[in-house]
């Protein structure tokens, strides 16, 4: 068998795999539902699953890091002097992955994934030189290097915004939803910088 076929099915089983994983937490929860749920779900043995995964959470972890590298792609084309549109694009790709964002951000989701989310969005925050999301280069805030309250704060926020956001339907561009976290990181920074 040729490497190229190889390859089309194992994207087709990942596919198949991760679009069972989404209906069943939309239907069930995310600790609800099992590795045999979602393989009989997604019409694949259990061990074609455990040849490409762990568990459940390994599943989620692989859609997690490819999603967060798609993104790290499209950030990366941008200059850390343009902290706004690094946001957009961030707001964009949530929108693109928006089933997936909602089923293990929402209610029925998992509090795994949602604390990996915060911990991605405090790398991203000190990755970006502690940029907010919206404030010119001069204006950056300034606290301790070594205090991860200020950008934990800030993940939680976005989190919480990302959720609010999928779970209503979307009700504003990705321009305007970072221009609404923009002005809440902002009024925190600069609450923040006042502390001694």
């Amino acid at each position: 068998m040729s490497q190229q076929v190889t390859s089309l099915r194992l994207r087709r089983t990942q596919k198949l795999l991760r679009e069972a994983l989404i209906e069943l937490i939309e239907q069930r929860g995310f600790d609800a539902i099992t590795v045999g749920e979602i393989t009989e779900r997604a019409l694949v043995s259990r061990a074609t699953f455990y040849r490409n995964y762990h568990d459940k959470y390994d599943l989620v972890e692989q859609i997690f890091a490819e999603a967060m590298q798609a993104l790290s792609n499209a950030v990366s084309e941008l200059s850390t002097d343009h902290p706004p549109q690094i946001w957009v694009r961030f707001f964009d790709h949530i929108a693109e992955y928006e089933r997936l964002y909602r089923a293990l951000l929402g209610r029925k989701g998992s509090s795994w994934f949602v604390l990996k989310m915060r911990a991605y969005l405090v790398d991203l925050v000190k990755a970006y030189e502690r940029l907010p999301l919206w404030q010119p280069a001069a204006d950056r805030p300034i606290y301790p290097a070594s205090d991860d309250f200020i950008p934990d704060l800030v993940a939680t926020m976005v989190v919480e915004a990302i959720t609010w956001w999928l779970e209503q339907g979307r009700p504003y561009t990705t321009q305007e939803m970072t221009k609404r976290c923009a002005l809440l990181v902002s009024a925190i920074f600069k609450e923040t910088s006042t502390w001694q």
